[in-house]
């Protein structure tokens, strides 16, 4: 695909991922990190990105097979606000905890039951932020089967949608962005090894 080249190149050359040793926010070691929330900074690239998670929507499912586009705050949010506007579909988000004051609710957005919901979300490694987002969707009488992510690290996520009958789709996804950038070379081969070995370990 003609964009995944472009944009793991673009990527790479603008510091969105770096290879290395980082411990992320799970406290887990991993040998790259991925700051998708760097590309709004880029608003050519950022619109190309948004246009070709519209397409891939329109290939899965098709813009008429479901009600409202829901994300979890942060990164995912600003993805799925730009989406909302292309595709015309209502926003909801589901915050990680209740507000405290107001209402105290925890989805945000206009809601109703039976509500066919699809979620997205930026870069999806275990899934655990989105799974309870939508845990939370499900007990507000929401449907959903569908979740697209930018970009899939490949550690687990994958098998634990697909134990509740969701279906994941990606643009694309770490060992597609580093084999681009290892046939480009960006990165060294032993580069390559590091983060293929992360995702068998997992």
């Amino acid at each position: 695909m003609e964009f995944v080249k472009e944009f793991a190149t673009f990527l790479y050359k603008n510091d969105i991922i770096k290879f290395g040793k980082f411990t992320l926010a799970s406290g887990k070691d991993s040998s790259y990190y991925i700051d998708l929330r760097l590309v709004p900074g880029f608003p050519q690239q950022f619109r190309k990105m948004i246009k070709n998670l519209q397409n891939l929507i329109i290939e899965k499912i098709g813009l008429d097979n479901f009600d409202s586009l829901a994300s979890v705050p942060t990164g995912g949010l600003v993805i799925t606000s730009a989406l909302a506007i292309e595709t015309v579909k209502p926003l909801i988000y589901i915050r990680n905890k209740p507000k405290e004051h107001g209402t105290t609710k925890s989805i945000e957005g206009k809601i109703s039951s039976g509500m066919k919901v699809v979620m997205v979300d930026d870069v999806m490694t275990t899934g655990t932020s989105v799974l309870n987002g939508i845990k939370q969707l499900k007990e507000s009488d929401l449907s959903i089967s569908d979740v697209f992510v930018i970009i899939n690290r490949l550690e687990g996520a994958d098998k634990a949608f697909n134990d509740l009958g969701i279906h994941v789709h990606q643009l694309t996804d770490i060992l597609e962005i580093t084999d681009i950038l290892f046939q480009e070379k960006l990165i060294t081969k032993e580069t390559f090894e590091k983060v293929k070995e992360q995702i068998n370990q997992n």
